[in-house]
């Protein structure tokens, strides 16, 4: 019997995620993909729940432990910026 059914969809999606990693390298899941949409959106809500301090601290390592990238734009900064620095 599931108690929490919530938590238990919240681990089912975050499986899901390190599986998608494993085999991609990444957790960036896309939206637009058929294959990956449903992950994708789990994944964009979970960046909308951190940016709201809605995220339990749990979830919030969780994530952090399998490298998940909460703002996408900050990390392409920082990557161009990386690239220049090695020119």
């Amino acid at each position: 019997f599931i108690w929490d059914l919530l938590e238990h969809e919240w681990n089912e999606h975050f499986d899901q995620l390190c599986a998608f990693k494993a085999h991609h390298g990444h957790c960036n899941v896309s939206t637009l993909d058929a294959h990956t949409k449903s992950l994708g959106k789990w994944v964009s809500q979970q960046r909308g729940f951190y940016k709201r301090n809605t995220l339990s601290s749990n979830h919030i390592q969780q994530l952090n432990s399998v490298g998940f990238i909460w703002d996408l734009l900050e990390q392409a900064k920082r990557v161009i910026q990386e690239e220049y620095l090695e020119l």
